[in-house]
């Protein structure tokens, strides 16, 4: 397996929305890649992938997917995605992202949205606009798995 991406993770979620019928948005796109990162940080204390995550006023985004993804703006990403996804995440990583999914994936993106601005790791860096670092990712998470 190869490095695993922000992108890798962004298709991995639009797959799920488009098999689950329910449209994924840009906006709740960031949130679920947000969610996914912490979790992994917490469970393996190793990032899933090194892209970083900056506290935006609509909540954690991921620069380079935002990127990709603008055009779309509050509309479904109507993308179609043929991946085995089996050959870019282990068993381990695939469970997590079916489980984020599931999780959080059931919210609207503006649900999500304020979810994340009840959060540490958005609120701390939220007024500049800043990067959120991993190891505050990581330590506000672990405390969500207990």
């Amino acid at each position: 397996m190869s490095q695993i991406t922000a992108f890798d993770v962004a298709i991995f979620f639009i797959h799920r929305g488009n098999q689950e019928e329910d449209s994924v948005s840009h906006m709740k796109l960031q949130k679920l890649i947000y969610y996914t990162q912490g979790y992994h940080l917490a469970l393996y204390d190793t990032p899933l992938f090194h892209e970083k995550i900056e506290a935006w006023k609509h909540g954690p985004v991921c620069p380079s997917v935002y990127g990709e993804y603008k055009d779309f703006g509050a509309n479904p990403i109507n993308k179609e995605v043929n991946e085995d996804f089996t050959e870019v995440f282990s068993p381990d990583q695939l469970e997590l992202l079916n489980e984020v999914y599931d999780v959080f994936g059931q919210f609207a993106a503006w649900k999500l949205r304020n979810m994340t601005h009840e959060e540490a790791p958005w609120i701390n860096h939220a007024e500049n606009a800043e990067e959120i670092p991993q190891d505050e990712l990581k330590e506000f998470f672990a405390t969500r798995l207990n």
